[in-house]
């Protein structure tokens, strides 16, 4: 009988051990559960090389940040290109978000009411990108990255009347893409422009104790 007993202990010992030594995730709910310490530092450098492999969804994604951080759109007065100071602070706001990607480029559309012949309209629609960039230039944007080439005139408007309408004299302000050859494009270890903070964020922090390194301030 004691005999027995010590061969099933033995046994049981035997489990245990084998448990406890089997390679990590042989289990599938046990793999789903481990988790790195700071994911995000995986994710930055997934993202970057993204941007790198992949820069016309790193164009749109930086596109989508663009009409969601700043306001893209200025209107102007009837039958005229000239910036107003509401249209003017608009695009100092821009300017202040164009500066932080000196590696993007972007475009200006122009557009008008529906009011006049679309030959006037679509020459008005230009003056009025025209106007935007020149602005955006003289709060320092490289006019290398900015384009004015595209005027929509009368055909998009934002509300659909024959009357004089200012939400229809507009332009807006997109980003195009990256500027061609740029030397800040990518560095070879991280893209450097689309996900520049997320790069920044998943910098691991290191925690030092006062009593560490044999000495500390007063």
């Amino acid at each position: 009988m004691a005999m027995k007993t010590t061969l099933i202990l033995g046994l049981t010992v035997l489990t245990v051990a084998g448990c406890s030594n089997r390679p990590a995730g042989m289990f599938p709910d046990e793999s789903a559960a481990v988790q790195p310490a700071d994911a995000s530092f995986g994710a930055a450098t997934a993202a970057n090389i993204q941007a790198m492999t992949n820069p016309q969804q790193a164009t749109d994604a930086l596109a989508v940040r663009f009409a969601t951080e700043v306001e893209s759109t200025v209107t102007f007065p009837f039958n005229s290109s000239v910036l107003t100071p509401q249209a003017q602070a608009v695009l100092q706001q821009q300017a202040n978000w164009i500066r932080q990607f000196p590696e993007i480029r972007f475009r200006v559309y122009g557009h008008t009411d529906l009011v006049g012949s679309a030959a006037y309209n679509e020459r008005l629609g230009r003056e009025r990108a025209n106007a935007v960039v020149a602005y955006l230039a003289t709060q320092g944007i490289s006019r290398n990255r900015l384009e004015a080439l595209v005027s929509f005139g009368e055909t998009r408007p934002v509300v659909a009347t024959q009357q004089p309408e200012m939400r229809n004299r507009r332009t807006v302000t997109e980003v195009s893409g990256f500027v061609a050859g740029s030397p800040m494009l990518l560095n070879g270890r991280y893209a450097q422009v689309v996900f520049r903070e997320y790069v920044l964020s998943a910098v691991p922090t290191t925690e030092i104790s006062a009593t560490e390194g044999g000495a500390g301030g007063q």
